[in-house]
């Protein structure tokens, strides 16, 4: 499968969310790389626009990007 079309502009791949890098890499390759489309941050910004993701959605957390959906 191919790399996250979103991931040149994804803050979370670009380390702007820093804080567990060794973390952050293992839901790169994970995520990013591989299940995109099973990515919280993805499914936010792509049915509901990337002003609704918020900065500290992890790519895990998908129940949580249900409810933001369920809010929108």
């Amino acid at each position: 499968m191919p790399d996250c079309e979103l991931l040149s502009g994804c803050i979370f791949f670009n380390d702007r969310m820093a804080n567990m890098p060794s973390t952050s890499n293992v839901f790169k390759m994970m995520y990013c790389n591989d299940n995109f489309e099973g990515c919280a941050r993805y499914t936010v910004r792509k049915e509901a626009g990337k002003e609704n993701v918020p900065e500290d959605l992890f790519p895990n957390q998908m129940d949580r990007a249900k409810q933001i959906l369920n809010k929108g």
